[in-house]
């Protein structure tokens, strides 16, 4: 607190200084003690400046950190170099009663959750020298921090080859010598790539083969999480026989499928009415940095193992569960997306893209990502992957979009935290539909924790009315999957011609009668969950076991 409480003299000081002295003295005896004074507050001044500038010597502005590890764990600063004249002054921050700050995961938290309070910032990391004046190591090589020398390839590959370790400590997508080159449009062409400078434009646009008016405006509707009787009737109200696209078919949505107390026949249900089912992992582990931190066979278990789950539970057999979503949407990085590769997953919907003038375009991975990584804990990909990504635009949450207040945008749907009152998400509904419609008409994705529009009474009306509203309003916008995105990416059509788009009238408007109406309800355990019994309800024979991360089959083998 020493800065602090230097700042307080000073301050004090200056005040006197301003205000003068009176009595006691003659006036040039006055005029020599104000003079000194304000000398010594100069030379204060001074040193808090460099005190500030050594605290915040080489640390990242977005970067919070404690100036004491006294008191109650709710007080951080950062280091702000917006100050008078270009100076770097620390901005604070105060977390809410019971809440502590988390120095890893850079957010205000429940305290108990909080184990870092005796530390006073994240540990900080040796970096590499990857830009030097001249060339300091042979070709194909380069300085570790410590000045060794190392194969580039070395560089961000998950283990240690510097004897400082700092080979893995500039490992972001701007920073990793072996990352992604930037997307080359000449190389990059549909249907299996696709990317644009900025990210913004629309396939066929820049070929002269569309224009943005003759581009339907794909809404993606995703929910994350279990689907049981908790969720499947608002599900049933949303998706009826009733509400169809300008192309006859049924509005359809991608469900991102956890495991756990989740019923199979349901999901069996909705695939078998054209919605498609992703995966979002076996645990759902609450711990952000098993996710952030995981490495190939961590992703490997969760999505691939839920991906057997799904298909043998639900009995999905056409090889469509080819979409993953990480739990909190924190992203695994290269390790993530390796798995996806090697388990020829087709895309991912876990990157947030910050809000901005323009959405972004879903884009594939062989080039580098088109906008800055944001939220994710910055782990995105760094390096070149053939997956598709189904970015998440921030939604603008304002209140009035005519009135420029700042704030931030919103991934989810859920996660905007100013949305109390119907008409609030109705406006939410509109303005961001409007956005994308007004644009460059970039698909525009709506994620929900369905627990939200169950909690928040009447919500789940809301978007259906304005489900409706779209409906019969535009001729052009279509409630469609991540798939059928893809879809009409690869083979980019205008609308007049969407009505015999053959890759959207699959399952186009499904008559028959659901494959089981009494589903087993299966009571199972497992030893990766001592204590547990389990029901897993389900159309097809139950298993031995309760499948889990080491037995996604339940037949009782390790995975």
């Amino acid at each position: 607190m020493r800065p602090l409480l230097i700042l307080c003299c000073v301050g004090a000081a200056f005040a006197q200084f301003n205000r003068g002295f009176r009595g006691g003295s003659s006036r040039g005896s006055a005029d020599e003690q104000q003079d000194d004074r304000a000398k010594e507050a100069r030379k204060d001044d001074l040193g808090i400046q460099e005190s500030i500038e050594d605290l915040c010597e080489n640390r990242p502005a977005t970067e919070y950190f404690r100036l004491t590890t006294d008191g109650d764990c709710r007080d951080v600063v950062r280091c702000d170099r917006a100050g008078i004249a270009g100076t770097i002054r620390l901005a604070s921050v105060k977390c809410p009663n019971g809440l502590a700050f988390d120095l890893e995961r850079q957010t205000c938290d429940w305290k108990a959750k909080v184990n870092n309070c005796d530390r006073l910032s994240k540990p900080r990391l040796v970096l590499p020298n990857l830009n030097t004046a001249e060339p300091v190591c042979p070709d194909g090589q380069l300085q570790c921090g410590n000045g060794e020398c190392i194969s580039k390839s070395f560089f961000c590959d998950k283990k240690p080859d510097c004897s400082d370790g700092s080979d893995e400590n500039a490992c972001t997508v701007d920073e990793d010598p072996n990352r992604a080159e930037v997307c080359d449009r000449s190389q990059c062409v549909l249907p299996n790539c696709f990317c644009s400078p900025d990210g913004t434009v629309a396939p066929g646009v820049d070929a002269g083969k569309l224009e943005i008016n003759n581009i339907p405006q794909m809404i993606t509707l995703t929910f994350a999480g279990a689907v049981n009787g908790d969720n499947i009737n608002v599900y049933n109200k949303l998706f009826h026989p009733e509400r169809v696209n300008p192309n006859g078919c049924t509005a359809r949505a991608t469900f991102f499928v956890s495991h756990k107390y989740t019923n199979y026949s349901a999901v069996q249900e909705l695939h078998r009415l054209g919605h498609e089912v992703g995966v979002f992992s076996i645990t759902n582990e609450e711990d952000p940095k098993y996710w952030t931190e995981g490495n190939y066979d961590t992703w490997l278990g969760e999505m691939a193992g839920a991906r057997l789950i799904v298909e043998r539970f639900a009995n999905i057999t056409d090889g469509t569960v080819v979409g993953v979503r990480a739990p909190y949407l924190r992203v695994g990085g290269n390790e993530q997306f390796n798995m996806m590769t090697d388990q020829f997953f087709l895309y991912d919907s876990s990157i947030t893209a910050p809000l901005g003038r323009v959405p972004i375009w879903p884009y594939t991975l062989q080039y580098r990502m088109p906008h800055k990584c944001h939220g994710n804990a910055k782990n995105c990909p760094s390096r070149s992957h053939e997956i598709w990504e189904m970015p998440i635009n921030e939604l603008d949450r304002r209140d009035d979009p005519n009135f420029d207040e700042q704030l931030t945008g919103c991934h989810l749907v859920s996660s905007c935290s100013n949305i109390y009152y119907k008409e609030q998400f109705r406006s939410l509904l509109q303005h961001n539909f409007e956005r994308h419609y007004g644009s460059n008409r970039a698909p525009l994705s709506l994620s929900f924790d369905p627990a939200w529009l169950i909690s928040n009474k009447g919500f789940d009306d809301v978007l259906s009315e304005w489900m409706s509203f779209i409906l019969t309003t535009f001729s052009d916008v279509y409630f469609v999957t991540e798939i059928q995105v893809i879809q009409w990416m690869q083979n980019p059509t205008n609308t007049q011609s969407l009505r015999d788009f053959a890759e959207w009238k699959q399952k186009c408007q499904v008559k028959e009668q659901p494959y089981c109406s009494l589903p087993n309800p299966c009571p199972l355990t497992t030893r990766e969950l001592p204590g547990e019994t389990l029901r897993l309800h389900t159309c097809m024979p139950c298993p031995k076991m309760y499948p889990w991360i080491l037995d996604p089959t339940g037949d009782g083998f390790s995975f």
